[in-house]
């Protein structure tokens, strides 16, 4: 079976409390994600993607060197005559530098939203679901 690699950022902003981003599909939320270029590291593939989906510059993003996030799952494009492939998912823990209030610019969104972070979260998404949880812990201290 053929692999696909992706990565994206959940990014938080602390103003005045803790908010994370999430980008809105026709049918469901998402992060800023993508597939990997040829050369690329997962940290490349996914500031470069939440850049081109949000307009926010990877220079005010700090990434968490201590959460990583990954998920793989089979997946079929129809681009690709609905072929399945294995698809790995790696999502880092982005901070944005200072109050910045990110002016997001959408790209390949209908819309987006900063999310109080009040958990449980629950999108019913099977991606942004356990990340969510795995961060709760982590902030926690258990994770």
């Amino acid at each position: 079976m053929k692999q696909k690699r992706a990565a994206g950022v959940l990014l938080f902003r602390d103003v005045p409390e803790r908010q994370f981003l999430l980008m809105k599909h026709p049918e469901r939320w998402d992060l800023p994600k993508g597939h990997q270029d040829d050369g690329e590291t997962d940290e490349q593939t996914a500031l470069r993607e939440m850049w081109e989906e949000t307009g926010i510059d990877p220079q005010n993003v700090r990434l968490d060197s201590e959460f990583c996030f990954t998920t793989s799952y089979d997946v079929s494009y129809e681009r690709h005559g609905g072929k399945v492939f294995h698809k790995t998912v790696v999502i880092f823990l982005g901070w944005l530098a200072g109050d910045d209030n990110a002016n997001i610019v959408l790209t390949e969104h209908g819309g987006y939203q900063w999310f109080t972070w009040h958990p449980p979260h629950i999108f019913d998404n099977p991606t942004i679901d356990p990340l969510l949880a795995q961060v709760e812990a982590y902030f926690s201290g258990g994770g």
